[in-house]
């Protein structure tokens, strides 16, 4: 679990760095040589300097816990040099890549990051961190839940990344739509799909309350049912589809404050929102008692639903304006994760309950 959780994480940092994976080229008139003497940047965002000191200290810890055979000091002095060789490859790697931009303040802040990973991560091994949470997790989802934990643990990342509804995950299709028209662009015999393809001019009402609330409360329900798929214990269910109400609740307030500043964190939570997610919980708290081929059943189809009704909202120009500021501004580092993690969420969680209907466990 452990050796899974370190991959995960590193997987997480190499993928922050690189993207958007496009546009390498070398840098004009440097060698070799000069692409390992990092700059020190002109400007300093605080938020960028908070977030290279915050991304590298969960990867101590997770390094220092496992190196259960050392020394406090040469576990904290391995620990951080193996982290600050992987941030310094990564700053050298940004040299090729134009939308980012290289710098010894973020390779300083990772690796101070890691350091302080490093001390906290040797605190906690002699409490054995990770053994408790391996017991923790075999009491919790038994042998069932590897691959549902993952999914249930990647949910509220993709929260982060805004969407045209709250809890409105997987709306990938319209990105698609105009990727292929742009690939489709000036080739003869392609004219008429790219006509089909191009969005109508036709105003698309605003959703009903009715369906909005709904909408919400399966995009709730939808991951308290995979929950239920990996733990057969009616109290811990109930806890479990709490805990999401409360993350569904707190990191669309955190995705708010981002794009909008802290004083506009609770915009979101108008009395349809906050009726859907409290719908969404009800409807988890009557099904607590539901075997785990009906919970996969019933996630199939609010997963679906969900996907469907958020479809059908509307551009809306606070929505755009979001999605400008992760593209282009400060969540550059965020954008591609986030974005990839709520798009795909709702397909790959619908292929893994479709597994759990046939499993011989469930």
């Amino acid at each position: 679990m452990s050796a899974l959780l370190t991959l995960a994480w590193v997987m997480v940092i190499v993928y922050a760095s690189m993207f958007p994976f496009s546009g390498w080229r070398w840098p004009a008139g440097a060698n070799a040589w000069s692409l390992l003497r990092l700059p020190w940047p002109q400007w300093h965002d605080r938020f960028d300097l908070f977030a290279n000191l915050a991304a590298y200290v969960p990867l101590g810890v997770l390094l220092a816990v496992r190196r259960t055979d050392a020394s406090s000091l040469s576990t904290i002095g391995w620990v951080t040099l193996a982290a600050s060789t992987l941030s310094y490859a990564m700053e050298v790697i940004q040299f090729t890549l134009p939308q980012r931009v290289p710098s010894m303040v973020d390779w300083s802040l990772n690796t101070a990051g890691a350091f302080a990973g490093a001390w906290l991560g040797v605190g906690l091994r002699g409490a054995r961190l990770m053994q408790r949470i391996d017991r923790a997790h075999d009491r919790w989802f038994e042998r069932h839940g590897p691959a549902g934990v993952v999914l249930l643990a990647l949910w509220p990342l993709g929260l982060l990344f805004p969407t045209p509804v709250p809890l409105g995950l997987g709306q990938i299709w319209e990105r698609l739509r105009d990727n292929l028209a742009d690939a489709l662009s000036g080739v003869p015999w392609a004219e008429g799909l790219i006509v089909g393809l191009s969005p109508g001019s036709v105003v698309v009402p605003p959703l009903a309350p009715l369906t909005e609330l709904l909408a919400v409360g399966l995009g709730l329900l939808g991951p308290c049912m995979a929950a239920y798929c990996i733990t057969p214990s009616t109290g811990r269910r109930l806890v479990l589809s709490a805990g999401a109400a409360l993350l569904a609740l707190g990191v669309t307030t955190l995705s708010t404050a981002l794009n909008f500043g802290p004083q506009h964190a609770l915009a979101w939570s108008t009395p349809i929102a906050l009726g859907g997610i409290g719908s969404g919980l009800v409807m988890a708290w009557a099904l607590v008692g539901c075997g785990r081929r009906v919970a996969a059943g019933i996630g199939l189809v609010a997963i679906t639903a969900s996907v469907a009704l958020v479809a059908q909202a509307p551009a809306d120009p606070y929505f755009a304006e979001s999605l400008s500021g992760w593209e282009q501004g400060r969540f550059i580092r965020f954008h591609g994760l986030a974005q990839w993690i709520g798009w795909c969420w709702p397909y790959l969680t619908l292929a893994w309950l479709l597994s759990r209907i046939g499993a011989r466990d469930a």
